[in-house]
Order: C-alpha cells, then sequence, then structure tokens
C-alpha cells in the first residue's frame, strides 16, 4: 500500500525533529506517460531510508542518491528524467514519459 501525502510529510517532520537531514521529493511536472502524478512525494533521510514514490519505482534510485547531496548541502535541485534521456533508461523510466521533480531540504 502506499503511503498517503499526510503519513510522508508527518514522518518528514518527525525525522527531522529527531535530528536526521531530511529531503523532499516532489513531482513537479509530467509529460506523456507518467508513472506518479504531479505532487507525488518521496522523502529521504541522512542514512537513506525512505518513504513514498516519485515514479513508481523507476527513478527512486537516482532520485535518493542526489537527495543525499541535498541534506548535505542544503541546496535544492531540479531533476528531469525522460525516455530520451539515456539516466532514464537506466534507471528504468522505459514509459515513454517525461517527470521532473523538486529535491529539496526539510529545514
Amino acid at each position: 500500500m502506499l503511503s498517503t501525502d499526510t503519513d510522508i510529510l508527518a514522518t518528514a517532520e518527525a525525522w527531522r525533529d529527531a535530528g536526521r537531514g531530511v529531503a523532499l521529493a516532489t513531482v513537479i511536472e509530467t509529460w506523456g506517460s507518467a508513472p506518479r502524478p504531479v505532487g507525488s512525494h518521496l522523502i529521504i533521510d541522512q542514512e537513506g531510508n525512505f518513504l513514498g514514490s516519485v515514479s513508481g519505482g523507476c527513478v527512486e534510485g537516482a532520485v535518493i542518491a542526489e537527495a543525499a547531496d541535498v541534506i548535505e548541502d542544503g541546496k535544492p535541485r531540479v531533476l528531469e528524467f525522460g525516455v530520451a534521456d539515456e539516466t532514464a533508461w537506466r534507471v528504468g523510466l522505459s514509459c515513454g514519459g517525461r517527470i521532473r521533480v523538486l529535491v529539496e531540504p526539510v529545514a
């Protein structure tokens, strides 16, 4: 079962309150066939624990890796994955669409 946005955001707050570094990834744009809708969330802590989904599993690994950098340097990033992008095929986004994901620190 997929976690709700409320569960995900409450968990991000709890992790932050416990002193963990946390990043929030949010789908901000989709085009064509995309596995998750705009507004979908994934949270990641400094240890690599995560909750939620931005792509149904296809690009989560790449997003989690970028989140580690966001937690470390505090600078948000916008990531783009698409069928024409070699990275998309490598990480599994072969559905024919494109997604843009904002990854930002939870302060």
